[in-house]
C-alpha cells in the first residue's frame, strides 16, 4: 500500500511551527535535533531530503520579548527577520553534529512564478542535493508581500516539490492525518488512511480549522493537490510520532497518503507544458533531433544550427528540425545573444566565450517537453 513512498528517492518534508517551537514561543531544540537526525538517517539510506521549516516568527517573538504573536504585518516581518537567525543556527548546529552540511534557502512565491527565478532555484537545490547537502527552505517572510498567508508553508512545500520533481512530500502536523470530520468536535470521526489527491469529496471533510495551526487541514489538502501536478505523492502525518520519517520510509502506514493520479515524469511534463509561452526558436541539426527524440537527453549548444526570436534566460523556446517541424520546447539557460555565440560549439567552450559557465545544457531535459509527450 505504501510502496510508492518506500521507492521514492527525493523527498520534501514540511515541518510546522507547532512541531519546532514550545507552544508557539521560542524553538524546541530537542524537536529540531530529532528532525535533523532523521533526515541524516534518510540521507544514509539513499534519500535526497529537502526540509521546509516554519518557526522563524515564533522564534523571533521569543527573542524580542513579545507576549503574543503580532498581528501587524510589519511586526510579523520583524519577528521573522530576528527569528530566522535562531532557526538556521539551530538546524546548522544539529546537522553539523552529524557531520552533514545544511544550506539556507529563502524563497517567495514570486521567485517560483518567475521563470528565471524558477531555473535559478531549481539549479541551486538540485546541486545542493547532489553534493549531499540538506537544504532548509523557508519563505522569505521579511520581504514577501503576502507572507504568512499561505498555510504556514504548506503551499511553499508543494511548490518546492514541483520545482525539484519530488517523489514524496511529507507534511508533518500536530494531527494524525485526515478524518472525514473534525475529530476534536466529532469523537466518532473516521480516519482516512489513503485517498486520491484529486478526490473532490475530501474538501468537505477537511473543512475550515480541522487542524491546529494557521493553515489547517484544508490548506494541507490543497498543497497535496498542487504537489500532485508534478506526480508527487503526499503523506499528512503526526510529527510528534517517534521517528515518524524513518517509519514512513520503512513503509509503515502512518498518516494519510494522498496519491498523485499520474506518474511523476508524465505529470511533470504536462505541468511544465501548461506553463509554456513561446518566445523563440532553435533550429537543430539531425544529430540533436535524434538525441532529443530517442534518447531523452538535454539539448547542448553543439546541436544548434540557428536561433530566432528575442528571449532571455528562463523563457520558453521551440526546438525545430531543419524542415521547421517542432521537436520539443523548454526553458533556456541562456539568452538569445549568448546562444548565438555558443551554437554549434561544444560545452567546454562556454566559459571561454561568455566568461562564465551557467549550465552545460542550453535546455535541461527536466525543463523540456518533447512534442509526442506533451500531448498524451
Amino acid at each position: 500500500m505504501r510502496d510508492k513512498i518506500k521507492q521514492g528517492r527525493r523527498w520534501v518534508i514540511k515541518v510546522g511551527s507547532s512541531l519546532v517551537t514550545n507552544n508557539g514561543l521560542d524553538l524546541d531544540t530537542n524537536a529540531i535535533e530529532s528532525c535533523a537526525g532523521q533526515l541524516v538517517a534518510m540521507q544514509k539510506a539513499g534519500i535526497q531530503p529537502v526540509l521546509v521549516s516554519s518557526g522563524a516568527v515564533a522564534a523571533g517573538v521569543a527573542r524580542l520579548g513579545l507576549k503574543t504573536r503580532p498581528k501587524q504585518l510589519h511586526l510579523q516581518q520583524a519577528a521573522a527577520a530576528v527569528g530566522q537567525m535562531g532557526l538556521v543556527q539551530a538546524y546548522e548546529s544539529c546537522f553539523m553534529r552529524h557531520g552533514v552540511h545544511a544550506a539556507q534557502i529563502l524563497l517567495s512565491h514570486e521567485d517560483l512564478s518567475d521563470r528565471t527565478g524558477y531555473l535559478n532555484a531549481r539549479s541551486t537545490l538540485t546541486t545542493l542535493l547532489d553534493m549531499g547537502v540538506v537544504p532548509v527552505v523557508n519563505e522569505n517572510d521579511t520581504v514577501a508581500r503576502a507572507e504568512l498567508c499561505f498555510g504556514d508553508n504548506d503551499t511553499l512545500a508543494a511548490l518546492v516539490a514541483n520545482l525539484i520533481n519530488a517523489d514524496v512530500m511529507v507534511v508533518l502536523t500536530d494531527q494524525d492525518g485526515l478524518y472525514d470530520a473534525d475529530p476534536r468536535i466529532h469523537p466518532g470521526a473516521k480516519f482516512i488512511p489513503q485517498a486520491s489527491a484529486s478526490d473532490s469529496s475530501l474538501t468537505a471533510m477537511a473543512g475550515k480549522g480541522a487542524s491546529l495551526g494557521r493553515g489547517g487541514m484544508l490548506t494541507k489538502l490543497s498543497a497535496a493537490r498542487l504537489a500532485a501536478r508534478s506526480g508527487t505523492n503526499t503523506v499528512i502525518a503526526n510529527g510528534r510520532e517517534e521517528q515518524v520519517l524513518i517509519r514512513l520510509l520503512q513503509g509503515e502506514e502512518l498518516g494519510t497518503l494522498l496519491e498523485a493520479d499520474r506518474e511523476p515524469v508524465t505529470a511533470r511534463k504536462q505541468w511544465l507544458a501548461g506553463q509554456l509561452s513561446l518566445k523563440g526558436k532553435l533550429t537543430l541539426d539531425a544529430g540533436a533531433v535524434q538525441v532529443l527524440q530517442k534518447s531523452g537527453r538535454s539539448l547542448l549548444a553543439v546541436g544548434i544550427r540557428s536561433v530566432q526570436g528575442q528571449f532571455s534566460r528562463g523563457d520558453v523556446v521551440a526546438c525545430i528540425d531543419e524542415s521547421g517541424q517542432e521537436i520539443a520546447r523548454g526553458l533556456v539557460n541562456y539568452d538569445v545573444h549568448e546562444i548565438e555565440k555558443l551554437k554549434g560549439l561544444s560545452s567546454d567552450k562556454i566559459e571561454q566565450l561568455l566568461g562564465y559557465v551557467g549550465e552545460e545544457e542550453v535546455i535541461h531535459r527536466d525543463n523540456m517537453v518533447i512534442s509526442d509527450i506533451s500531448t498524451d
